[in-house]
């Protein structure tokens, strides 16, 4: 459906409970102010949007992204050295990483992003899809006693669930610099379920990467009620998955999803820009 303050801006959900496919911008010029403001709704409401044959130099890419706010320049992955902003995923046999799990961006610092720009740069000819989930509709998918449960609990996220020692001490400088990040970076705590500093929806804030116990529950209680919620998040109905081409590019609300990039296309690589946009402190209902 076109946005009513942008005729030629069209917005078509392609997921009941998340996901909608954006034609009538070109993003490699700068966005207008109201382009911006109607994206941001648009990304209130449907949580991820797809954009087609959108070729973002690495600066277009930052310009892009520096629209929705400050960009945040990620500790360990590699970045484009013109630009640090623009994180370089590139993945393949030369290069395996740990994300195919289920994880919302960077909880891990006080701040977590709250939105994330992902422009697909080369693409194996099969695979390689990433799957995002909602966290609002995971939330409203548990029943209403679990619910009163998970709402005023918080949880600890670490940087070292996602990023251990072991998988990044090989050469001096690599493990250096792995060693000045967990510094910069001790565990901190976030609410279990978060409220949308935009909508006010809920959403649950937990996932696999980060978020290491539930914060007052005996170790086999944060496991056991860790382990459904994740299990739970990655039900079908709460996703949608998206088949990439080059130069595609995806903006998701880090807020209220979580995803997973499809690791099924070794001995294929592929290549990837990410701009994050930093956020504000999760705050419980």
């Amino acid at each position: 459906m076109p946005d009513m303050s942008l005729p030629s801006l069209s917005i078509t959900p392609v997921s009941p409970a998340i996901g909608a496919r954006v034609e009538g911008l070109d993003l490699t010029h700068p966005l207008s102010d109201a382009e911006a403001a109607a994206l941001e709704r648009a990304l209130v409401t449907h949580q991820v949007l797809f954009f087609e044959n959108q070729p973002l130099t690495p600066a277009a890419q930052r310009a892009f992204a520096a629209r929705f706010g400050s960009l945040h320049v990620h500790p360990v992955y590699p970045n484009v050295p013109e630009q640090p902003e623009i994180m370089v995923l590139d993945t393949g046999p030369h290069n395996v990483t740990d994300n195919d799990v289920w994880h919302t961006d960077v909880t891990c610092i006080e701040t977590p992003p709250a939105i994330v720009a992902l422009s697909g740069k080369r693409i194996p000819p099969n695979g390689g899809d990433t799957v995002w989930a909602s966290n609002i509709a995971a939330y409203n998918g548990l029943s209403e006693p679990l619910r009163r449960l998970l709402d005023p609990l918080t949880a600890l996220h670490d940087f070292t669930k996602s990023f251990p020692e072991w998988r990044h001490s090989g050469d001096p400088e690599t493990h250096a610099r792995w060693r000045a990040a967990r510094d910069r970076h001790p565990p901190v705590t976030h609410p279990v379920v978060r409220v949308h500093p935009v909508s006010g929806a809920k959403a649950l804030f937990v996932n696999e990467n980060f978020t290491a116990r539930i914060v007052g529950l005996s170790d086999r209680e944060s496991a056991a009620i860790l382990d459904l919620l994740f299990d739970h998040i990655s039900r079908p109905e709460f996703t949608v998955r998206w088949r990439w081409k080059a130069d595609d590019l995806v903006l998701w609300d880090n807020r209220s999803t979580q995803h997973y990039a499809v690791n099924d296309y070794l001995p294929h690589s592929r290549l990837m820009h990410r701009a994050t946009v930093l956020g504000d402190r999760p705050v419980g209902p």
